[in-house]
């Protein structure tokens, strides 16, 4: 049995032995092979004779899977799987599972992250005593204030309410939209569940955790900029397929927003040096980052293992959330 291990060079910066040790624990004869994905027809050699695909972000179309005729199950160390093509899986009786809980608490952290250095000018201050040795608090943007402040949160799920509890702890009432979300838990919460137009006109905070659908792409974009009537603080720290850049450059060209904190960008591998968005004083970039954490790789790396070892060796039904079954809900 060979089971591939493959994604972008720099996603592989992972302790991978420890991957290698689960999957030989209950698989002791497998063939394991690291491929870093940097040409499409050199990973479709090594997946020719493929039966298992331990991924995150390499595109598995139809093209891709026509490629890969012995593979019996795909797992992803991530929760989102929007590049698979679940339709062509599971027209071919492929599995594939997504990790459902793993990073909640870290994803929101960075979030809150984000927004705190956003609104207290820490980058300027950093430039303004590291490199020009100025002692002046009045040299950066005044903030607004978080307490009494509006957080707009787009994408209700875990990572929404978990960032909604942590705005909360600074004071910030909370509004979000979200066409699933459970009424009665959010008013438990005290979060104001309301529609886009509503949210974009009163938010001093706008901060997006929707799954991402083929609905929701580009749902960022310029007319949606333009009717944020409180130029707020934009954090992104969900899917960057959602954001239309350019409409996003232009509305901080035009003031439309006040600040910019991404985590993710269009291109999971973006040529930084053509990225529009860096050198910006009221712009912070992290690279796909909200994620990580010591226990985070721990139980990413244990439950993605799991998984595939369960779909290989014909206990599919113990699998964690097969994403393909008839029915399954998009992210």
């Amino acid at each position: 049995m060979k089971i591939v291990i493959a994604d972008y060079p720099d996603v592989l910066g992972r302790d991978i032995d420890k991957e290698y040790a689960l999957l030989r624990q209950e698989i002791p004869d497998a063939d394991i092979v690291l491929h870093p994905y940097t040409d499409p027809e050199a990973f479709y050699r090594e997946m020719a004779d493929a039966d298992g695909l331990l991924t995150a972000f390499i595109p598995l179309d139809r093209t891709a899977l026509d490629r890969m005729p012995q593979l019996k199950a795909i797992s992803i160390n991530a929760t989102g799987y929007n590049f698979v093509d679940l339709e062509e899986t599971r027209r071919r009786d492929i599995p594939v599972c997504a990790i459902g809980e793993y990073c909640t608490q870290e994803v929101a952290d960075h979030t809150i992250a984000l927004l705190l250095a956003l609104e207290r000018n820490l980058k300027s201050y950093t430039r303004l005593v590291d490199r020009e040795y100025r002692w002046q608090y009045y040299a950066a943007p005044q903030p607004m204030g978080l307490c009494g402040s509006v957080i707009g949160i787009f994408g209700f799920g875990k990572i929404g309410r978990a960032v909604a509890r942590r705005a909360q702890a600074f004071g910030m009432r909370v509004m979000a939209v979200d066409p699933h979300a459970d009424e009665q838990q959010t008013q438990l919460m005290g979060v104001c569940l309301t529609d886009t137009d509503t949210l974009l006109q009163t938010a001093d905070v706008i901060s997006n955790h929707m799954n991402q659908t083929a609905e929701n792409e580009c749902f960022f974009d310029e007319d949606c900029f333009r009717r944020m009537q409180r130029h707020p603080i934009f954090l992104n720290v969900s899917r960057g397929v959602s954001v239309d850049e350019q409409a996003l450059v232009l509305a901080l060209d035009e003031g439309w927003i006040r600040a910019a904190g991404l985590d993710v960008l269009r291109e999971e591998k973006p040529d930084l040096a053509q990225c529009p968005f860096l050198g910006r004083e009221n712009v912070i970039v992290t690279p796909h980052a909200a994620f990580y954490s010591a226990r985070s790789i721990e139980a990413l790396q244990r439950l993605s293992c799991r998984n595939l070892i369960d779909c290989l060796t014909d206990r599919r039904q113990r699998a964690f959330r097969i994403v393909n079954k008839v029915g399954a809900a998009p992210v």
